[in-house]
């Protein structure tokens, strides 16, 4: 399966919830050794479980996967998870910046307002994939990527545990690919070449 990619990508952002989990830790062991491009994960979790997430997700990541801090800079080569009970964003100048404000979509982390500041921020640059999940957190995030020119992925419905999420995203946005996980692993391989090509 040949992707056509062009573009100069800046980063990548993922959205995922109930049944998403398999499929993460299959994408994170399955990228290239030499990625480089910032990963950054919003995964619907539960608000009082703050240890073992982390740690599970970088037995199986070929790069370290870190719970950012306020203000931290976005750097490459790391991947990035929303923290436990705060919304995960991104503002001007490459930093993180992380709030509890009220619940979006019964979420907090709220997938739409990580992909949304993303999507502001690295515009046709930003490649955002959506996984299996069981509400309709993220489709508009997805739909503001797209609006802005980045490149959007869901996860096949057919493949995914829940597939309420992929398909909220498919419902109101023309995405670029619909996908297996082992399809998306292939995309990070083929995404890698021509990001060293350039």
């Amino acid at each position: 399966m040949g992707f056509n990619i062009s573009n100069n990508y800046k980063a990548v952002v993922i959205g995922g919830s109930a049944g998403s989990f398999q499929g993460v830790t299959k994408i994170l062991a399955g990228l290239p050794q030499d990625f480089e491009l910032p990963i950054i994960m919003c995964l619907h979790r539960l608000k009082h479980v703050r240890n073992g997430f982390v740690e599970a997700l970088s037995i199986k990541s070929i790069n370290p996967v870190v719970e950012p801090s306020d203000k931290e800079s976005i750097k490459r080569g790391k991947v990035y998870l929303a923290p436990s009970n705060y919304h995960l964003s991104m503002e001007l100048g490459n930093t993180f910046s992380l709030s509890t404000e009220d619940m979006v979509n019964n979420s907090r982390p709220a997938i739409d307002i990580t992909l949304e500041s993303a999507a502001y921020i690295f515009k046709e640059k930003l490649i955002g994939i959506l996984l299996s999940g069981a509400n309709r957190d993220g489709a508009i995030g997805m739909k503001k990527i797209k609006e802005r020119g980045g490149l959007t992925i869901v996860q096949d419905p057919a493949e995914c545990m829940i597939d309420t999420m992929p398909k909220a995203a498919l419902s109101i946005t023309s995405i670029d690919h619909v996908l297996r996980t082992d399809q998306i692993i292939q995309f990070f391989s083929e995404l890698n070449k021509s990001t060293i090509k350039q």
